[in-house]
């Protein structure tokens, strides 16, 4: 079972040390830090659905390798990510900034759900309420019942 565990654990360092080229890190471990921080809220244009820390892709391995320059600049993780979106647009970061121009993304799931529940509580109001039975109908119903039991 160690053995097992072991083997494991050396394949999964073989995995994480194949998938960054060590030539591109940067030499300060906390520059390299900054920067992986970094890579996980930028999107990967070309997979979209994954960060470029994830990404295989070369356009992630591109936009890497100009995060760890712009780090190793001394440029602030703002001015980072203004750069980035000002050369490919809001859509690299994995998280918009909360604004105007993308106020339906943020806000769109909560009026539709809210109007949701506003048609279904009208539709629930507008439904005919069940009449009681008049007495007449009362007296026929036990007089259906009484024929049957005999």
């Amino acid at each position: 079972m160690r053995l097992k565990l072991l083997a494991a654990a050396v394949l999964g360092a073989l995995c994480l040390a194949a998938a960054s080229d060590p030539a591109e890190r940067l030499a300060d471990p906390v520059q390299e830090a900054r920067a992986r921080a970094l890579f996980a809220g930028v999107r990967c244009l070309v997979c979209q659905n994954e960060s470029i820390d994830d990404s295989d892709a070369e356009l992630a391995a591109d936009l890497r390798r100009i995060v760890r320059q712009q780090v190793a600049a001394g440029r602030t993780d703002a001015e980072i990510k203004a750069f980035l979106t000002d050369r490919y647009g809001e859509f690299v970061l994995m998280r918009p900034a909360f604004g105007p121009a993308n106020l339906a993304l943020w806000i769109g799931p909560f009026l539709v759900v809210g109007l949701g529940v506003l048609l279904w509580r009208r539709r629930v109001a507008a439904r005919p309420e069940e009449a009681a039975l008049t007495e007449e109908e009362l007296q026929r119903l036990k007089a259906l019942s009484v024929e049957r039991k005999a």
